[in-house]
């Protein structure tokens, strides 16, 4: 599996990047430099694999550019979608934190710039500052409370009530429209993993929600028309 780093590290874009996470904006600069000097800067090209499903966990990454996907191989070989991270995100924790091998294969879905912090670092800076085991301790409690909403999602919604729930969170506002950008990574199939799912009943669903006037599939976006209505459908 190859990787490609850079030989100098300009730490200003993991300065940005830790003062945009979430539990660990707040840390001092004591412990923000001790993450500085530890971090490895690198480099994924879309497509390439970050880590495999059952690798030694011995790499956090801080998410600092580009998309990444976090799946897990079923034994029928079906890929079930865990995670879909963007920018500013850390990811590879959990093994890390656990003692465990990876759980999931991570994939950049395009150009991926990220920041590796060895995982005997990790540890040793959680034992040396109480705040950084804190910020942890949140994040992985965040974390928790996303996989059982997705447990919930799977066992108790439809795939267009997840649907609806997905199109709703990853909408952004542009001239006055609220659109989900449809990426060139982000095909039918990677939505239909997303939603667990496959690509005919997340097509059915599309066209559904379409009909009733709830959203308009464009190429480059899908329209949300009607907010209220898609958040109705999700349950929300």
């Amino acid at each position: 599996m190859a990787h490609s780093s850079s030989s100098t590290a300009n730490t200003q874009p993991l300065k940005d990047a830790l003062a945009q996470t979430l539990h660990f904006n707040a840390l001092s600069l004591e412990v923000q430099n001790a993450i500085l000097t530890a971090a490895i800067p690198k480099h994924f090209a879309a497509g390439q694999v970050i880590y495999l499903e059952g690798e030694p966990a011995d790499h956090v990454y801080i998410l600092a550019s580009g998309w990444v996907k976090a799946t897990r191989m079923t034994p029928e070989g079906r890929e079930q979608a865990l995670l879909i991270l963007r920018p500013v995100e850390i990811f590879g924790d959990i093994a890390v934190f656990s003692g465990t091998p990876y759980p999931g294969t991570a994939t950049a879905l395009e150009e991926v710039h990220a920041w590796a912090i060895p995982a005997e670092t990790v540890i040793a800076l959680i034992n040396q500052h109480p705040e950084l085991a804190m910020a942890v301790i949140r994040k992985m409690g965040d974390r928790v409370l996303y996989y059982i909403g997705l447990v919930e999602d799977l066992s108790l919604r439809s795939v267009e009530a997840r649907l609806a729930k997905t199109l709703l969170a990853n909408a952004t506002l542009h001239d006055g429209q609220l659109i989900v950008p449809r990426r060139g990574w982000s095909t039918f199939d990677e939505m239909a993993d997303r939603l667990g799912t496959v690509r005919d009943v997340l097509s059915r669903a599309l066209k559904a929600l379409e009909a009733e006037g709830l959203l308009r599939v464009e190429k480059q976006a899908i329209l949300l028309l009607n907010p209220k209505g898609l958040a109705e459908r999700a349950g929300s």
